[in-house]
C-alpha cells in the first residue's frame, strides 16, 4: 500500500512535490499516480495543480479521478495545493465552472480596482512571489512554523468561503484573503509548500505524520 499518493491529472508541478515529500518522509512510499485504485488505497493524498480551473475540472474527469478525489477528501489525510485548494469549493469565476462542492464558497479573481498599494502603486496579477502567511487557527500542520512565515505564491484567483471556522490562514495582497483552509481530514493551501524552502518542507513533513480524527 502506498503511504502518500500524489494525484496526477495532468496539471500539477508533480516532480517538485514528489521530490519534496521524498525528502521530508524518507521512510514513506511516495508515488505519483493517475490510477483511481491507487488513490483509493493510499494512506494519504496530495492533490497539487497549476493552470486554469476549467482545465483542472475537465482533466480530473477525463482521467476518471473525480470520485476517487472526493472519497479521499472524506476518509483520509488530504492535502490540496493551489488548484487542489480551489477545486474543493462550489464554483469558480474562472470559466464559470463548478468545483467539487466539498467546502462552501467560491473562487474569485483579484479585483482590478483594488490592486493598489497604500501609496497608489499598481499591483500585478497574477500574485507571484513570497508573502507572509498569518495563521488563523492552531493546527498540526503549522507545528514548527512561525506565524507570519513566508511562503511562495503564484495565482490570480483566491477562495472566498462562508465557512469562516475553516479558514486556517490569510495573506495580504493588498487586502486579506484566505490562503489556507482546514476541515476535519482536509488541509489545503493556495501557496506552494514545495517551493517554500524550510517553512514549506516543515508543512509537508507535518502532513506526512498527521493523523486526523476521522
Amino acid at each position: 500500500m502506498t503511504d502518500i499518493a500524489i494525484v496526477d491529472y495532468g496539471m500539477g508541478n508533480l516532480r517538485s512535490v514528489y521530490k519534496a515529500l521524498e525528502h521530508v518522509a524518507p521512510k514513506s512510499s511516495v508515488t505519483v499516480t493517475s490510477d483511481c485504485h491507487v488513490v483509493r488505497q493510499a494512506k494519504r493524498i496530495v492533490v497539487p495543480g497549476q493552470g486554469a480551473m476549467p482545465n483542472c475540472m475537465q482533466e480530473l474527469d477525463s482521467h476518471g479521478l473525480r470520485e476517487a478525489v472526493v472519497e479521499a477528501a472524506t476518509n483520509k489525510p488530504f492535502l490540496g495545493i493551489c488548484l487542489g485548494l480551489q477545486m474543493l469549493f462550489e464554483d469558480s469565476e474562472e470559466g464559470h465552472v463548478k468545483g467539487l462542492g466539498i467546502m462552501p464558497g467560491k473562487v474569485v479573481h483579484f479585483p482590478a480596482a483594488a490592486m493598489k498599494t497604500a501609496d497608489g502603486q499598481k499591483l500585478k496579477v497574477p500574485h507571484m512571489g513570497w508573502n507572509q502567511v498569518h495563521q488563523a487557527i492552531g493546527h498540526p500542520l503549522w507545528q514548527g512554523i512561525a506565524d507570519n512565515a513566508r511562503f511562495y505564491f503564484v495565482h490570480s484567483y483566491y477562495v472566498e468561503t462562508t465557512h469562516t471556522d475553516a479558514i486556517a490562514a490569510q495573506s495580504d495582497y493588498p487586502f486579506p484573503f484566505t490562503c489556507a483552509v482546514a476541515q476535519d481530514n482536509i488541509f489545503a493551501v493556495q501557496f506552494h509548500p514545495e517551493k517554500s524552502q524550510l517553512a514549506g518542507l516543515t508543512l509537508l513533513s507535518n502532513f506526512a505524520q498527521w493523523t486526523p480524527r476521522l
